[in-house]
């Protein structure tokens, strides 16, 4: 919801506004008398050169419709959605929910399962609206991998997406839990296993979105003691609005979803990004403005605090970048861009694959002009780096210590695609085992023959 916002918010469409078109003859008025104005663009935007309709299309009397469609199988945040400010901002046809409303009660088997039984009429939705594209480049999903709906039914409908558009790409937003909080959810393991075996062999690109690291930045470079939901998914917007700026505001490069996150990966299966944004503020913070520079911008970018995952990022650790690419949003001079790169590369601030060419890919481009901003230059970065493999292998640790145990297994067992054995998930484990051991090997000069390694070990096993 908060991506949403923060779309219409920098391309000038309102979320709602009423008009009174009667006469005011008294303090009460008929709603006849009222014209609710939502998706209109503001007179201040009319003549923007920005690509509203990447995200937006306009109905019949112009005015603008998010392309999305939400699912949930349980009410409570699909109700928040349509009694909000922005309810009448999306196409109703596009919002399903369960009609049991029941949810999936943290279990990933009952949300797959779910999301088989309620296929057909999501993908109706699903069709029509790749129907009404012009260009239809791909698909970005954003879902959790911890709870049931975000990752059963996630990974239900991820899986049939790759069936049933098999050439379009398809890239994921995915929550990681928070790993310093005791969570609710005590088959988490279990989930975030099961969904990480789907983004790894359906998604073609997934941003990984760490509440670990979310929250951490929210307590420290934020200073807020407890962060609420609505605040963290503003970190989230800001990431997500971000990475799709150069689609939106198009220049001469990375003006397509492909061309953007072609560079960032290199081979199919290493294709989970971490991010880094600066500078964030908070709206108290903004009289404490400093000066921004490219060269502040990019070495800040690099450091782990900045980082929106929960992972070893280390100059003198054994991983490394696989790529790196920093969208740069403001006034930018190119010829700073090509300064502060020498730099970088001068005092060897990111350490790169031995097998690959190391270099930092630079994005410029426009920001908002119906937004106002403290800062002169701002930018994301979007890497590719081996350490996110930790992050697999906490998840792997979690899961081995409840299936030591065979904790809370009955769960999963009455549901259909785990009711004659627990194969899927060995079948898992061992996915996201082969994706720790590719990520480790991408750090040794040898990377580019060991896949042929492994294939010819598979071949002698079998």
């Amino acid at each position: 919801m908060e991506f949403w916002k923060q779309l219409c918010a920098e391309h000038g469409i309102s979320p709602g506004t009423m008009i009174y078109t009667g006469i005011l003859s008294t303090l009460y008025f008929r709603h006849d008398n009222v014209m609710i104005l939502d998706g209109i663009l503001e007179e201040y935007a009319t003549e923007g050169t920005d690509r509203k309709d990447v995200f937006f299309y306009q109905a019949d009397d112009e005015h603008y419709i998010p392309r999305s469609v939400l699912l949930d199988l349980e009410p409570r945040v699909i109700n928040s959605i349509v009694s909000s400010q922005y309810k009448n901002l999306f196409n109703p046809e596009n919002i399903y929910m369960s009609k049991h409303g029941g949810g999936a009660g943290n279990i990933w088997a009952s949300g797959y399962d779910q999301g088989e039984h309620h296929y057909e009429e999501v993908f109706d939705i699903i069709d029509r609206e790749a129907d009404g594209s012009d260009s239809l480049e791909g698909f970005l999903v954003c879902h959790s991998i911890a709870g049931g709906t975000g990752s059963g039914m996630g990974s239900y409908m991820l899986e049939r997406l790759n069936d049933r558009f098999p050439k379009k790409l398809i890239q994921t937003y995915s929550v990681f839990p928070n790993q310093d909080e005791i969570s609710d959810v005590v088959v988490q393991p279990y989930n975030s296993l099961l969904t990480l075996k789907r983004l790894t062999q359906n998604a073609d690109c997934v941003v990984v979105l760490d509440n670990t690291a979310l929250h951490r930045i929210a307590a420290e470079r934020l200073h807020m003691e407890k962060p609420s939901f609505s605040q963290i998914n503003q970190l989230v917007s800001i990431v997500m609005s971000s990475s799709t700026t150069t689609l939106r505001y198009p220049g001469y490069m990375n003006n397509d979803l492909i061309g953007l996150i072609a560079s960032l990966i290199p081979t199919p299966r290493l294709h989970f990004l971490m991010t880094g944004y600066t500078p964030l503020t908070t709206d108290s913070q903004v009289a404490n403005v400093r000066k921004t520079t490219v060269l502040d911008v990019m070495r800040r970018l690099l450091q782990p605090k900045n980082m929106m995952v929960s992972t070893p990022v280390s100059r003198h650790a054994n991983h490394c970048y696989i790529s790196i690419l920093n969208i740069i949003q403001g006034e930018v001079d190119p010829t700073q861009v090509h300064k502060s790169l020498q730099r970088i590369r001068e005092r060897k601030l990111a350490q790169f694959i031995p097998w690959g060419p190391a270099s930092i890919q630079v994005a410029l481009s426009r920001k908002s002009p119906y937004i106002q901003s403290a800062h002169r230059v701002s930018g994301l970065m979007m890497a590719n780096h081996t350490s996110i493999a930790s992050l697999f292998e906490r998840t792997i640790k979690s899961y081995d210590k409840l299936r030591k145990r065979e904790a809370f297994m009955d769960m999963f067992k009455k549901e259909r695609i785990f009711k004659d054995n627990l194969d899927e998930f060995d079948d898992s484990r061992e996915v996201l085992q082969q994706l720790i051991d590719e990520y480790h090997a991408a750090t040794k000069p040898d990377y580019i023959s060991w896949g042929t390694q492994q294939a010819v070990a598979a071949a002698e096993k079998s």
